[in-house]
Parts: structure tokens; C-alpha cells; sequence
């Protein structure tokens, strides 16, 4: 895994302390590598909310679009 070297403010320096302290998380670089992925997730989920914002308006019912939701997932899971 690669090594970075960052400098951190005090407070944010203390935070991840404490989060380490807490013994939720056993080094300052697993709170980073936590904090990382949970940004990308974000980002991700960001990014199909402005796709999703961008389609447009369905005229299907929300009956229709909860069946067509459930069969991609039947059809996902190769049901």
C-alpha cells in the first residue's frame, strides 16, 4: 500500500485522535482510508442523482416504476 505524508490542522489532527482513542478505528490511516471511501460513495451517489435529475419526468405510475425496479432485480440476481 502506498505511504503519503500530509500535514493536518490541529483540530482535524485531534479529531482523528480521538476517533483512534475511541477505538473505533485502530490507526489515523484507517480513519483516512474510512473517510476516502466514504467520499467516493458519495460522489457516486452524487453523480446518479444528477443523471437521475437530468432524465427528465417519467409519465409511468409509481406502481410501474416499483415492478420494473423489482424484475431488474430479480433479473440481477438470475432469478
Amino acid at each position: 500500500m502506498p505511504r503519503q505524508s500530509i500535514s493536518l490542522t490541529r483540530p482535524n489532527d485531534e479529531w482523528l485522535k480521538a476517533q483512534v482513542e475511541s477505538e473505533e478505528y485502530s490507526s489515523k490511516s484507517e480513519v483516512v482510508n474510512d473517510l476516502i471511501r466514504k467520499a467516493r460513495e458519495m460522489e457516486e451517489i452524487r453523480k446518479k442523482l444528477i443523471a437521475a435529475e437530468e432524465s427528465g419526468f417519467s409519465d409511468r405510475t409509481p406502481e410501474q416504476i416499483r415492478a420494473d425496479a423489482k424484475a431488474k432485480l430479480k433479473n440481477a440476481a438470475g432469478v
